[in-house]
């Protein structure tokens, strides 16, 4: 059932300035490639710390997405390639429920387990990208 009395267009303004930021990321990354070693910086928590972080990889895994190298991508970064998808689906289906009116939230339980389930899983894989074992995860 619609809920909004504001224009289509006032409803898809968040949307669009998310998919908006997304996309300039995204062809910042193809245009500047970041395998060029320091051109988009270093990784403070492996500069310092000598630790592969969940988000090292990460865009490098943007660029090679960009380029269509899917296998590429998941060297660089596992997560960053099976998250996206859902990220995405996330973005769309916002946009959607915007674009007809409707409310869509995700409830609070959904919420919490989705936050715990990432959270885990960004701790297991940044232990297992630092070990002997994972180091096929690491970038």
């Amino acid at each position: 059932m619609p809920t909004a009395v504001a224009s289509r267009g006032r409803r898809l303004v968040a949307p669009a300035l998310v998919t908006g930021g997304l996309a300039a990321a995204v062809v910042a990354l193809h245009l500047r490639d970041p395998h060029d070693q320091g051109s988009w910086g270093v990784c403070p928590s492996y500069s310092m710390f000598g630790i592969y972080c969940p988000g090292c990889g990460g865009l490098r895994g943007v660029n090679d997405l960009s380029n269509l190298r899917l296998v590429d991508a998941a060297s660089s970064n596992l997560v960053l390639v099976v998250v996206a998808p859902f990220v995405l689906w996330l973005i769309g289906r916002w946009a959607l429920a915007r674009w007809r009116g409707e409310r869509w939230e995700l409830s609070a339980t959904t919420m919490n387990a989705s936050a715990v389930l990432l959270a885990v899983g960004l701790v297991v894989f940044t232990v297992l990208r630092n070990t002997t074992a994972g180091s096929w995860l690491a970038p």
